[in-house]
């Protein structure tokens, strides 16, 4: 076994443990509560999967970027939102049943919502680019639904032992995490490096701030779904935009490291904000009583 499919193999188990310890703290009632608000359903469909993949799409048809770049943002712009994104955004104070309703809803729309986008951006491109609706579900199936559903199922079975062990899974999948994403980030620091330049960083940092302010626009009248799904917008599956590329341009080795440079430029950008975004306005200082004289 290489060192890549070691890496690989434990970031897997990270995701895994990341997702069984999300189920071990939330209900079926909450998995599915996006499929109960049509309204907001739609909102998270056009902000995800309209508004990103046609600004990708202009971003890579007009901008003189590099190819690895343009591939990574149309498949990054048609990706769902990754397994670990519900850690953040209930950090950003997003409520737990919008967050793990728009991680489900996402996941199981993208099945058919990827194969179609697919399609049509080979028409307008007049390129041959497609994903077959099998390949999205057995990612899906793997890294969100499976783990996710064995965590909910224990809740439901032994809620005091799902309370108990959480935590600790919690823990466990931040220590795998770390483990997996440290080797690959010294390994192609220098790849990555290779790619800034040429407008690079600012598509990259346009696209994320698009996501935010989309997710924002149409996240509805309520702030903290404004602010989930912004970081939803702009937060996508890297390993499913991994499996888009591949499967369209095998060839094209500097799609990875464009993605995870893209992961960088979004994962700052959403800190500084959210940072600013927490801090709200300064209070207005009472005017002090005037003393009579």
């Amino acid at each position: 076994m290489s060192l890549q499919d070691v890496i690989l193999l434990v970031l897997k188990i990270s995701i895994a443990l990341d997702t069984l310890g999300l189920g071990l703290r939330s209900t079926l009632a909450e998995a599915t509560s996006l499929f109960r608000r049509p309204a907001d359903l739609s909102r998270t469909f056009v902000s995800m999967n309209v508004v990103m993949p046609l600004f990708a799409l202009a971003l890579a048809m007009t901008l003189n970027l590099h190819p690895a770049v343009k591939i990574a943002l149309v498949a990054l712009s048609v990706s769902p939102v990754p397994p670990l994104f519900p850690r953040r955004a209930i950090k950003a104070g997003g409520g737990q049943d919008y967050t793990l309703g728009l991680l489900v809803a996402m996941a199981l729309l993208a099945v058919v919502v990827i194969p179609v986008i697919m399609q049509i951006f080979g028409f307008l491109t007049g390129l041959p680019l497609q994903m077959s609706a099998r390949s999205i579900a057995w990612l899906v199936l793997d890294t969100v639904l499976l783990p996710l559903s064995a965590g909910l199922s224990l809740r439901l079975l032994a809620p005091g032992f799902a309370q108990r062990t959480a935590r600790s899974i919690g823990i466990l999948a931040s220590v795998f995490l770390a483990l997996s994403v440290a080797p690959v980030l010294f390994v192609s620091a220098r790849t990555i490096l290779s790619l800034i330049g040429n407008g690079t960083i600012l598509s990259l940092s346009a696209f994320a701030l698009l996501g935010l302010g989309a997710g924002y626009l149409f996240g509805g009248p309520e702030p903290e779904k404004r602010r989930v799904l912004g970081l939803a917008t702009s937060t996508r599956h890297p390993a499913i935009a991994v499996a888009i590329a591949q499967a369209n341009f095998p060839n094209q080795k500097l799609v990875v490291p464009a993605i995870l440079l893209y992961l960088i430029v979004s994962g700052i950008l959403s800190a500084l904000i959210s940072s600013r975004s927490k801090q709200g306005p300064r209070e207005k200082s009472e005017p002090e009583p005037r003393i009579a004289a």
